[in-house]
């Protein structure tokens, strides 16, 4: 699980903001949201041009430059905080994997490229990398004199974890495989005019496509009266279908042509539900932004049943109750 992510330089932070999950409170009530001692689920707060997105993109940089999962294209369009380009942009990172705590830094520069990078086990250095040295800890990892030379400089920035990962045989228990496994499966979306996502898949789907082909027809119209009260009668459909229709009087109409914005945005939701049985870590920016109050609060009570950590960012504070979270999962920036 991630306990802990803190970044400096990236965009509109100038300086050093951290979140750190690892010190929920003592409270008996929505323990649910607490998961070996870290907090699973919350919601982060803020006004227009706080710096809510900017920030879950950043806590997402971990995903563009570990994996080769979906990446937004403009990523690296204003990285570094306008007020000086020259700097670097540091990343940090905390991650509890059974009994132990690793811990991640980087820092990239204006274009992207990496920079430095350092990596602690349980408090034990593993690997420190700077642009004029390298330190390893070779009892774990043994490597020639070739091969470490060759790392220090690093002309194609290459991260040293990527390197390890794919270098050395390694336990399915190891940290680094545990590291990996997580953040190939962190994902972050929203639904705004156009629907955004970094991480877990490497492919654009069509929405309707995948409920018919997966034969969920009757499950999202469920979905969808569950959650929202609207009901569809959506015609029926064949596996070479490509669009949902629903039946209006005497006639048929692309179910896309009456769905209100928010109820295309609980489409995406619905899609990506069905796949977060495997994910690791969700943030969902805006998850509200065409949602009635009332609905943002059903679908928070769904995603805060995962098992993953999943969080959301809101303007909505109806969501700050503790009928739904508690105190110490509510974020304010």
């Amino acid at each position: 699980m991630l306990t802990k992510f803190a970044v400096k330089n990236f965009r509109g932070f100038a300086e050093r903001i951290e979140w750190d999950l690892s010190h929920p409170s003592n409270y008996t009530f929505n323990t649910n949201a607490i998961k070996d001692g870290i907090i699973k689920n919350g919601i982060i707060y803020g006004p227009n041009g706080s710096g809510k997105t900017n920030f879950s993109v950043a806590l997402f940089d971990i995903v563009n430059h570990l994996t080769q999962k979906f990446k937004k294209p403009e990523y690296y369009q204003n990285f570094v905080y306008g007020g000086d380009t020259s700097l670097n942009v540091d990343f940090e990172y905390t991650f509890k994997f059974g009994n132990h705590e690793v811990e991640y830094q980087y820092s990239k520069n204006v274009l992207g490229v990496l920079i430095n990078e350092a990596l602690e086990v349980d408090g034990v250095e593993i690997f420190k990398r700077t642009m004029s040295s390298l330190k390893l800890d070779e009892k774990q990892f043994p490597i020639n004199k070739d091969a470490k030379r060759n790392l220090q400089m690093n002309a194609n920035s290459i991260s040293i974890v990527n390197y390890l990962l794919t270098s050395y045989p390694l336990a399915k228990d190891h940290y680094l495989i545990q590291m990996r496994n997580f953040v190939d499966t962190m994902l972050w979306f929203r639904c705004l005019k156009v629907n955004e996502y970094m991480g877990f898949d490497n492919m654009v789907t069509i929405l309707d496509e995948y409920i018919i082909k997966n034969n969920l027809v009757k499950d999202f119209s469920d979905f969808l009266e569950n959650v929202s009260g609207q009901k569809f009668e959506f015609v029926q459909s064949r596996d070479t279908d490509k669009m949902l229709f629903c039946k209006i009087g005497n006639g048929t109409i692309a179910f896309d042509l009456i769905a209100s914005t928010g109820t295309q945005s609980l489409k995406l939701l619905y899609f990506w539900l069905k796949k977060m049985g495997q994910a690791s870590f969700v943030f969902i920016d805006e998850f509200d932004a065409f949602y009635h109050f009332e609905l943002s609060y059903e679908v928070c009570k769904r995603l805060f049943n995962l098992d993953c950590q999943v969080f959301t960012s809101s303007h909505n504070t109806y969501l700050m109750t503790n009928d739904l979270l508690r105190p110490d999962c509510n974020f304010i920036l």
